[in-house]
């Protein structure tokens, strides 16, 4: 047997990095663990950052690049107990997606949800093991509350829109074009805000009649983080999931006191796979059947070869997509 795969390596990481096919040896899976054959593996601004040098794998990861795969398991570890060879699967990692064969821990194995393709299915793990500890675990969004979910069109956006559409709250979201709010429309919001040429502190006061969302997923900081605060309503809650406008600014803190807000930050990537695994169990139960239903569904922008990372990379920096970039092994 072949022990060697094609994958993804990094040259001169930086502001300059190339992104190579090269040959690796081929994992094999320890104890509690999965062997992967790859179909798909999701394109994430996190494998930018770490291309980029500034997002380095936790202790014990892959340094290949890629959050997250769809395929089929061809191996099983030691106590890989309620996984079987040729199981059509969904993974999130810590590493190792951009490559042909990819081991992942069972906690973070998810069923390719029923009428998903497999391919697809690649754009499901990271966006929604994202969204759903951030906006139902750390945010605590309830039952009838409004979330305002910025980046709408990403591959989080759109995830968090169908979610919350499904579960019965009043969406709104920020995108960067008319074609984007439209689509965002599409996935549930109630209304899309442009914040190219609206401000969405004074559409979300104007729709709330004065009161703001509960809810707010951010990934962009800088002086969002104070705006976010006008946005909100009284107990609201802020949780940012990254930085892309920057991790600092001037921020007047008497807008949090007064409202009695609560303003949060969270990362994915280096929890351990319990912690995974216990959002995966929620996913399982309150997610699958949405999207088994139709109610959700993957949404992909693009698919491209494994061979044509670096140009997945450069659709992604431009913020030229609509849900998720993918890229399929051949052969």
């Amino acid at each position: 047997m072949n022990q060697s795969m094609r994958a993804i390596a990094v040259e001169q990481p930086g502001r300059e990095y190339r992104l190579v096919l090269t040959t690796l040896e081929r994992p094999r899976p320890g104890p509690g663990e999965v062997l992967v054959k790859v179909a798909a593996a999701g394109v994430n601004r996190a494998d930018i950052a770490q291309a980029l040098g500034g997002y380095p794998p936790p202790k014990g990861a892959s340094p290949v690049l890629g959050l997250e795969v769809s395929g089929t398991i061809v191996e099983l570890g030691p106590k890989a107990d309620g996984w079987s060879v040729g199981t059509e699967v969904c993974a999130l990692l810590a590493g190792g997606g951009y490559a042909e064969f990819a081991v992942v821990p069972i906690q973070c194995l998810l069923s390719v949800p029923a009428r998903v393709d497999l391919v697809a299915a690649a754009a499901l793990p990271e966006a929604h093991f994202t969204v759903w500890t951030n906006l139902m675990d750390t945010a605590r969004l309830a039952e009838g509350q409004s979330v305002l979910i910025h980046g709408g069109s990403s591959g989080i956006g759109t995830a968090a829109i169908q979610l919350c559409a499904a579960r019965g709250h009043r969406v709104f979201a920020t995108a960067g074009s008319a074609d984007k709010c439209t689509a965002c429309v599409g996935f549930g919001a109630t209304r899309a805000i442009n914040y190219r040429s609206e401000d969405f502190v004074a559409v979300v006061k104007e729709a709330t009649e004065g009161r703001g969302v509960d809810v707010i997923l951010d990934m962009v900081g800088g002086d969002y983080i104070e705006r976010n605060f006008h946005a909100l309503a009284l107990n609201g809650r802020l949780v940012n999931i990254s930085f892309m406008a920057g991790a600092t600014a001037t921020v007047n803190f008497g807008v949090m006191l007064m409202k009695r807000l609560s303003f949060m930050a969270t990362t994915l990537r280096a929890r351990s796979n319990d912690e995974k695994g216990r959002i995966g169990t929620a996913l399982r139960q309150h997610v699958w059947p949405l999207i088994e239903a139709g109610k959700i569904k993957p949404v992909v922008d693009t698919v491209l070869p494994l061979g044509q990372a670096m140009e997945a990379h450069a659709r992604m920096a431009a913020s030229a997509h609509i849900g998720k970039i993918l890229l399929a092994m051949e052969g």
